[in-house]
């Protein structure tokens, strides 16, 4: 295990899911990490499952820890960060946040702020996450975010103009897989398929395919011949799916979140 002492300002739904994540990779001991939440129901919640210390008061986090990250909501990341800023003078400051630059922040304060966008699959460590650093960041900074979020799946280093794109794809990318899965298994409840049947085999197709595309390194072109047949099932699916324009209505959610992000952004300078 590290000895790092992390704290969490906002302790809710995506928060929470990188401090499960940690916990379940052992990243740390329990006792390193403190997490401040408003919500009581939450944060017991959060103590009772994982054992990490919980507190109502933010300047309790920004106190004890020696990492802090941020994960209120994005309107109140800088009124927050600006509360603090005595606390988190000279500290490693990495938000979680969607729609805040880090200029911004850096207005705030002396902390050397970065930004991780992320998702909540990182409560299983299979996070899909991009990190930019700032302009007071400095190479030891990015190499420990990097190592933590390592430690709950997959990490990439990306450019702050890059970053909105990352919040589409990885942060709001589970809810548009959420929703192909629920399409594929109402297909099949439509059929005649139990309700419990399709979506067990929904689940389990789209995660095999995910994990066989990982291992294989094979594009998903080549994936896809491997399944199809001319004039077979696949096929005649595949045909309907273009003509229905699948493919260009996620591309579409992708863009939409994106430009939702950059709108955020310019609303929260």
């Amino acid at each position: 295990m590290n000895n790092y002492k992390l704290g969490f300002i906002g302790a809710g739904k995506l928060a929470g899911s990188v401090i499960r994540g940690l916990m379940r990779a052992k990243f740390c001991a329990a006792g390193e990490i403190t997490g401040s939440e408003p919500n009581e129901q939450t944060r017991s919640a959060l103590q009772k499952e994982t054992g990490v210390s919980v507190t109502a008061e933010n300047a309790e986090v920004a106190e004890k820890a020696d990492v802090i990250f941020i994960g209120v909501k994005p309107p109140m990341v800088v009124p927050v960060l600006g509360e603090l800023k005595d606390e988190l003078q000279n500290k490693l400051v990495i938000s979680l946040a969607g729609g805040i630059r880090i200029s911004s922040m850096e207005k705030t304060g002396n902390a050397r702020f970065m930004r991780a966008l992320t998702n909540t699959p990182s409560a299983i460590c299979r996070a899909a996450t991009g990190i930019c650093r700032g302009s007071r960041s400095m190479n030891e900074d990015v190499d420990l975010a990097k190592r933590i979020f390592g430690t709950i799946g997959v990490v990439v280093e990306v450019t702050e103009e890059q970053i909105d794109i990352v919040t589409a794809l990885s942060g709001s990318g589970p809810a548009f897989v959420y929703t192909v899965i629920e399409a594929l298994a109402d297909g099949g409840t439509r059929l005649g398929l139990a309700n419990d049947v399709a979506m067990e085999l929904a689940i389990q197709t789209v995660r095999g395919a995910a994990e066989i595309m990982r291992e294989s390194k094979m594009s998903p072109e080549e994936l896809r011949k491997m399944v199809v047949t001319p004039g077979g099932t696949t096929a005649a699916g595949l045909a309907v799916m273009e003509k229905l324009g699948t493919r260009e209505s996620l591309i579409a959610a992708i863009e939409a979140a994106t430009k939702r992000g950059q709108e955020m952004a310019k609303e929260n300078q």
